[in-house]
Formats: structure tokens, C-alpha cells, sequence
């Protein structure tokens, strides 16, 4: 999930494109804007970039271990159909 100052940034940065005078904005635009954004991201249930990149690694690393296995049995079984 966003982090608060993350989505403090987007709901500014859509409230300052929004025109001045745009049917008479309420004053509370951003923290509604806020609001609305914290619940379209909740319920798509996103991930921060830094919990992407460390199940990135983890899947880079078990990846290699899965590889160096198969390799390890495809030895192991040629050994026994030579015996």
C-alpha cells in the first residue's frame, strides 16, 4: 500500500489541475480527493514498490536454488542408470 505522504503528494497534485472556479470546489478538495484515492487503492490491494522488489529477490533466489536442484537430480539419476 501507498504511504500517506505518497498519497498527501497525488491528491495535491490533482487537486492544483483541477481549474479555479470548477463549480465552486469546496475547500476540502484534496483531503476528499485523499479520501477517495486511500479506498480505490485499498480495494485493489497494492503493493509498495519496496515489498515488489524484495519478493522480486526472493523469487530471483528461489529460482536459482529450483535450478541447481533439478540440475542435482538429473545427476543423481543418470549415476543410477549407469549402475
Amino acid at each position: 500500500m501507498l504511504n500517506p505522504s505518497q498519497l498527501e503528494s497525488m491528491a495535491k497534485k490533482i487537486a492544483e489541475i483541477v481549474p479555479e472556479g470548477f463549480g465552486e470546489m469546496p475547500s476540502g478538495l484534496q483531503s476528499q480527493v485523499k479520501s477517495v484515492l486511500t479506498s480505490a487503492f485499498d480495494k485493489m490491494d497494492l503493493v509498495s514498490r519496496e515489498e515488489f522488489d524484495i519478493q522480486t529477490a526472493v523469487l530471483t533466489k528461489t529460482r536459482a536454488k529450483l535450478e541447481q536442484l533439478e540440475k542435482q537430480v538429473a545427476e543423481l539419476e543418470q549415476h543410477l542408470d549407469q549402475h
